[in-house]
């Protein structure tokens, strides 16, 4: 018997192996969840999209008041850490915390803590179910628009979801609006047309989201949440899911899935990871 080959992981601008990396108790990350990060699909050996996601990692890191490292450094640390643990395809993670601080929420003086992972991606089915939960997202939070590691409810969520068959949990806002799932986007077709959430309504402004809103010309439009069951047809988006047609909603089937905007919307994104790496 051989050992498994350890992942390699890049901590604050070193490449070492997993069982090797060290990161402080005292980290703030670690300790009140004061983090940004970013998830990526390797595609080609390259990380796809990575201009949008260091822009958003920015962005959050800007607004939660802590520091990243420069963008090429992350590039590079990205393109490292796919070709060391030799993923042609796969998911990427990168994750910047405020570094050590105090047992509680103020903050120490760092510096930051920036760490790059990498596994392989297991196919999602080809279509999925999605459970709806009682728990809200609150359009008004501070961490609103921000992509942080502070995922407990999510996590909740998504364990509620999995007991019910579901492999996305789906997100209200305060208003009863549809918003989003625990890890993706949602839209859904009604008379001809795509619809998602606005970001105003507290959801995440995803890489995919985004490109699919430009790729289909897909509208923001605050819907109620139970307009989901009620969709022609509907799909979640997601850095590793690309569009993934929903077959049914709370166990309500729906009828088309994919349907036919989800099909084309889903052909268009195929074509753009086919033909480029960083739109």
């Amino acid at each position: 018997m051989t050992a498994k080959t350890p992942r390699i992981v890049w901590i604050n601008g070193a490449l070492i192996p997993e069982d090797e990396a060290r990161i402080s108790p005292f980290d703030h990350g670690w300790l009140v969840g004061d983090a940004v990060f970013e998830t990526l699909l390797i595609v080609r050996g390259a990380p796809f999209a990575a201009r949008r996601h260091l822009e958003r990692l920015a962005y959050s890191a800007e607004h939660l008041g802590i520091a990243v490292p420069d963008a090429e450094v992350l590039r590079e640390a990205m393109a490292a850490v796919a070709t060391a643990n030799k993923l042609e395809e796969g998911r990427l993670r990168v994750t910047v915390s405020s570094g050590t601080g105090p047992l509680g929420s103020n903050r120490g003086p760092g510096p930051l803590t920036a760490t790059v992972a990498a596994t392989p991606q297991t196919p999602w089915p080809r279509t999925t179910a999605v459970a709806t939960v009682d728990w809200t997202i609150n359009e008004r939070s501070p961490l609103t628009g921000l992509k942080t590691v502070s995922y407990g409810a999510n996590v909740r969520a998504l364990a509620a979801a999995g007991a019910v068959g579901a492999s996305e949990a789906i997100f209200a806002n305060t208003r009863g609006n549809l918003c989003e799932g625990t890890g993706s986007n949602v839209f859904l077709a009604h008379r001809d047309r795509l619809i998602t959430p606005p970001v105003a309504s507290g959801c995440l402004a995803g890489i995919t989201r985004q490109l699919v809103i430009e790729l289909t010309g897909a509208v923001e439009q605050d819907v109620p949440l139970d307009a989901l069951a009620a969709a022609e047809e509907a799909f979640l988006t997601s850095s590793t899911r690309d569009v993934h047609p929903i077959h049914a909603v709370d166990g309500h089937p729906l009828p088309n899935a994919p349907g036919p905007l989800t099909r084309a919307a889903s052909e268009a994104f195929a074509q753009l990871k086919a033909t480029q790496i960083d739109p």
